[in-house]
Order: C-alpha cells, then structure tokens, then sequence
C-alpha cells in the first residue's frame, strides 16, 4: 500500500467532499423544499404543490435560474448553437457568469469541485485499489477529451441535436437524483467498467467532452498549485495522487516552472494533501513561467 492510500484525507480534500456534497444539496433542496420528492418520485399527495421554479434557486447543472435570472452551461450552450444553427445573445449573457467564475479560478475546478461523475469516479478509484485492481494510468491521451469536444460540437451541428446531452453521464447524476432522469445511464455504467478494469481516470482524463471544454478555458485560471523545489524531495507522492494526469506536474518537479500551468489541473489539492513535505501549496496568483534554464 502506497503512502498517499495510507495518508488521511487532508483539508484540500475534505473541503472539495463538502463543496461536492453541498452542490448536490443545493440542486435538491428546492424540489424537497416544494414537495416534488427526488429520482422522480413524489410524496403521493392530492394537494396542489408550489413549483420549484418559484423559488430563488431551481435547476441542473446543465440549466439553472438563480432570482429569476437563468445560468447555462456554456458548453451545452455551444451544443445548442450548433445544433439550432443560430444564436441568441441571451443564451451567451446566461453563460457568461459561469465562464467568468471558471475562467478566473480555473477551468477544471469544476471537474474536481463540483461535478458528481468525479465523486463517483473518486469512489471508484478507491474500490479498485482496495481489491488491488491493477490498470493502465495513461490508455488514452489526455488532450483526445480537445478533440472529442470539437467532434461533439460537429456532430450537434449534422444531427441538429445537442449530442453529448443525450448521453451525458453528468446527466446521468445530476437530473437522474433530481428529476429520475435516464439519460446517460449507459455511459456512465461503461466508464465505472472502464474504470475498474481499463484505466484510471480514463473518463475524466481522457474522454469527457466538457472536461475538454474546460481544459482549454483552464490555461489562464488564478488557483494553482505551487512548488517550493527546496522542499521537495521527488518522492512521487503527489504523482500518484493526482486525479487530472500526473504528466502535467513534470514541469514544476523537474525544476522548470514554480506552478502546475496546464489547463488540465483541477485545483482539487490532492497532490497538495498527498505532499509529505508540504512542498506543494494551492494558492492564488499567476506568476510569470521562469526562463529556460541555461546548458552548460
């Protein structure tokens, strides 16, 4: 057993599980607070109930209205355009407050902080290492999730349907605790299979359409990991540790750069909890990418 498996869960990780669980709370808390009952099961009363959409907050992680004002996903809003072959400045305002709050903290903060198929996947991850599941780290490269997006958008575009909505696993979690949603189910059963016996984080690294959409957004966000390089003692800890790819810490541990600058990471602090001599911190702040160094 590794170290990183032996090491408790440290503060970056619990408070990632509380922001999890509390975004699952708070899409659920209306449909509770109106009656509606959740999977889409209803509390079998005759009386008339209050509409969730009444409330200050309604909705799923792909649509939600906050005081009357609605917020979209501006992934599936670029599914919608390229499917509906037009656009309407709406859908772009109602993007807009998501693109900006991952835009400055970083992209696939999202992916580590707040989408459930992570959680799930995170389980996972822990069931197969307690049955000494063995599985490749790396069978698809990371950067494919760039071009499956791109190919989600076309194909929005040829069917005229919004693709990755009629199979998405986020779905699968989110609308199916909300409103007993199906769709997505299939896929996600598949990437919990491809998760025990294929690959670890093959979804989530490779595969995901939004993760894809993300990482590009993520090149330029504020929360980043930090290195102390006198500190470090290449112990590989927080390779393991990583849930994004541990190829995009290479350059901060060999010396090159003082931050993880991929828009891969996810800020999610498991390489920062895992460190066993804090050289990694999570902080805010972009600094400048240090010069080459020079060959002797």
């Amino acid at each position: 057993m590794s170290e990183a498996t032996k090491r408790r869960p440290g503060r970056w990780t619990v408070a990632r599980r509380i922001v999890q669980a509390g975004a699952l709370v708070l899409f659920a808390a209306p449909l509770v607070m109106a009656g509606w009952g959740l999977l889409g099961i209803g509390f079998g009363t005759d009386d008339a109930l209050p509409t969730p959409a009444d409330l200050p907050f309604f909705g799923s992680l792909s649509s939600t209205t906050i005081l009357g004002a609605e917020v979209l996903d501006p992934f599936a809003m670029l599914e919608t355009i390229a499917a509906a072959k037009t656009f309407e400045v709406e859908w772009l305002l109602a993007a807009l407050p998501v693109l900006a709050v991952y835009g400055l903290v970083r992209g696939r903060a999202f992916c580590g902080w707040i989408c459930p198929v992570n959680l799930l996947l995170e389980g996972v991850d822990a069931l197969r290492r307690k049955f000494g599941i063995e599985v490749r780290e790396a069978p698809v490269p990371r950067h494919a999730k760039l071009w499956i997006a791109l190919c989600v958008l076309a194909l929005s575009a040829l069917t005229s349907v919004p693709v990755f909505e009629s199979f998405s696993p986020i779905s699968a979690m989110n609308k199916g605790i909300l409103f007993g949603a199906t769709a997505g189910v299939w896929t996600l059963l598949a990437i919990v299979l491809a998760e025990l016996f294929w690959g670890r984080r093959v979804w989530c690294r490779a595969l995901c359409p939004l993760g894809g959409f993300y990482e590009a957004l993520g090149r330029a966000g504020q929360a980043n990991v930090r290195i102390d390089h006198k500190a470090c003692v290449r112990c590989d800890v927080c390779r393991r540790a990583c849930l994004a790819d541990p190829a995009i810490l290479s350059p901060a541990l060999d010396g090159d750069d003082v931050i993880v600058r991929a828009g891969d990471c996810m800020a999610c602090g498991a390489c920062v909890d895992a460190c066993p001599t804090r050289a990694l911190s999570l902080a805010l702040g972009r600094t400048a990418k240090p010069k080459a160094k020079a060959h002797k």
